[in-house]
């Protein structure tokens, strides 16, 4: 239950019934529509909620805004409401303040709904894809995808909580250019082992890691040189299944390891086998979106993206300036290139699976390709601008000691997801990577370590395990919590009470901002905002020792906030400790 939605909504009903009955007396003119925009003001000293109605519509009705805010305040009847009283302020700012009952319906929310706190339907009845992490599986998951992974997971999960079906997808680029590199890489590592390395030249495009000496090493344990004078071809396309055998299990335990885990793996090999990448180059062809030129079949993106901009209102010298290009889609030699191949996945998303929207996770470097995959998808029907959504990350900078950190120590190469997990622990990453997508962030592998409040995911957890702790001492002396219907909320009167209590209410509302904005990153904040209430709280206000109903009443509002911390950990896919 979202209770400041509850109370934004009871604010406006307030607000315009008092106007009807105003203009019902003749006191306003009659028929004014203006809705009123409900606020919560940055300082409680403002109210709790505001509403600027009287300004708005004061024009409409004809009257000095203060006017129209003591007409209406004449009339505004609060019993029954969740509000104690309303206040004119400033230049007619109508100020609501929360009375009791709205307190007790939001630790009464807490305890009916419990795990499912914050849970909500705004997107009830769609259908959502997150497609994340994608990585290629030549070699080991980098650190863009160790922050990828994390946005995508916790993203799909705000946006389950907010009632949309979501499906987690990773998207397997196991054909095209990059696996014809990946397969003559261990060939030639392979020719290596066997006639020495100074015999056998590598390729300059090839993957160098020691992953794919590993590879070729194991791949000649299993087959001896029995390889050496197969067909070139046959040769390749051994090497890449026996490599991509490797490599997809150990990136799925990686992923197992770090609390992902997709709905589905999608091969791009299916697309091809299957003829759909051709079956979709022909219907953008039937619709007239493609030439051909130098032998090679093209896709008219220029046109395409031009007639999107002149409908975002782009003049047309604005356009030019673009220098907006064309994109090949099959090759000269009769391959399809990969655009072609992703413009295939996603109308099978669309066109055959019936997503209503899909969101795809990518690197900021490929801002470049959002607006032709978008245009692309319109080309087919499918309506690419509104359905397709990209959501683009910035880079991670690792740092220990104020010191950039590019390098492991055990293998000399960029540090990799692997890496990384045998460091840090799982909660740590997935709280630190969950960062706002377009900020590009530091991780300091030294605070994520440290047990102490200036490591963040430490100081939330740090809460949780402290509410634990307190239920446990005060269960041995016999308190147990009360359900909410039996609490007196008035003793619940005090500033870090009432401000603890507010902030059980924003869950929800955070909730659906995170989903809202695909933008996980609020719930991190949130649990900071909520940890620090919690530990203002048990500060200032004593529990044991106090009469029965002050223990009774404050350790209601320990256990909400103990379910309220766990509910949001457990959507960034962190733990909720009971001893630290």
């Amino acid at each position: 239950m979202n209770m400041i939605q509850k109370a934004k909504e009871q604010v406006a009903g307030l607000t315009l019934r008092a106007y009807q009955a105003a203009a019902a007396e003749g006191l306003l003119p009659e028929g004014v529509e203006a809705v009123p925009a409900v606020e919560i003001p940055r300082d409680a000293a403002n109210g709790d909620y505001t509403t600027t109605f009287c300004l708005t519509a004061s024009k409409a009705l004809r009257r000095n805004p203060r006017e129209v805010a003591k007409i209406l305040t004449e009339r505004m009847a609060l019993d029954g409401t969740y509000f104690s009283s309303v206040e004119i302020a400033g230049p007619g700012f109508l100020n609501f303040r929360l009375g009791g009952r709205w307190y007790a319906d939001v630790l009464a929310a807490v305890e009916s709904e419990n795990k499912d706190y914050g849970r909500g339907d705004g997107l009830k009845g769609q259908k959502i894809m997150v497609e994340f992490v994608s990585a290629n599986p030549t070699g080991p998951m980098h650190m863009g995808n160790a922050r990828g992974g994390v946005l995508g997971d916790t993203l799909a999960e705000v946006l389950d909580w907010s009632g949309a079906d979501v499906w987690r997808e990773f998207y397997v680029n196991d054909a095209g250019n990059q696996i014809e590199k990946f397969a003559k890489s261990i060939e030639a590592r392979y020719f290596q082992l066997i006639r020495g390395e100074d015999a056998v030249e590598f390729p300059e495009d090839g993957y160098h890691g020691d992953d794919i000496r590993e590879l070729a090493q194991l791949f000649y344990d299993q087959h001896g040189e029995s390889f050496l004078d197969r067909d070139e071809r046959e040769r390749r396309d051994a090497m890449a299944k026996f490599g991509l055998s490797r490599n997809i299990p150990k990136m799925k335990a990686d992923l197992e390891r770090y609390g992902i885990r997709f709905d589905e793996w999608f091969f791009e090999s299916s697309l091809h086998e299957s003829g759909f990448v051709a079956d979709t180059v022909q219907l953008l062809a039937d619709r007239g979106w493609t030439y051909e030129k130098d032998g090679a079949l093209w896709l008219k993106t220029a046109e395409i993206l031009a007639e999107n901009l002149r409908k975002a209102g782009k003049s047309e010298e604005e356009i030019a300036k673009l220098d907006l290009k064309d994109d090949v889609l099959r090759r000269a030699n009769g391959f399809y290139t990969y655009f072609a191949a992703d413009i295939a996945y996603h109308r099978n998303k669309f066109g055959v699976r019936g997503f209503d929207k899909v969101i795809n996770i990518w690197g900021a470097d490929h801002h470049g390709h959002v607006a032709r995959l978008k245009g692309a998808v319109d080309a087919l029907g499918l309506n690419g601008t509104d359905r397709l959504d990209i959501v683009l990350m910035q880079l991670v900078k690792l740092v220990r000691d104020g010191e950039v950190v590019r390098m492991s120590k055990r293998t000399g190469k960029t540090i990799s997801l692997s890496d990384l997990l045998d460091e840090i622990p799982v909660d740590a990453c997935r709280y630190f990577f969950n960062a706002k997508p377009e900020t590009q962030m530091e991780f300091d592998l030294g605070l994520a370590v440290r047990e102490d409040a200036e490591n963040p995911v430490y100081y939330v957890q740090y809460a949780h395990a402290r509410v634990c702790s307190l239920l446990r001492t005060l269960a041995e002396e016999g308190h147990t919590v009360p359900h909410a219907a039996d609490v007196d909320i008035g003793l619940l009167n005090s500033e870090p009470e009432r401000a603890l209590m507010k902030e059980l209410a924003s869950f929800c509302e955070e909730v659906r901002m995170a989903a809202r904005d695909y933008d996980p990153s609020h719930i991190n904040r949130y649990l900071m905002s909520l940890a620090a209430a919690f530990h203002r709280f048990y500060n200032a206000c004593r529990i044991k020792g106090e009469n029965d109903g002050v223990i009774a009443a404050r350790l209601k509002l320990a256990e909400a906030t103990r379910q309220v911390l766990a509910n949001g950990l457990g959507i960034l896919g962190c733990t909720a400790p009971e001893k630290m």
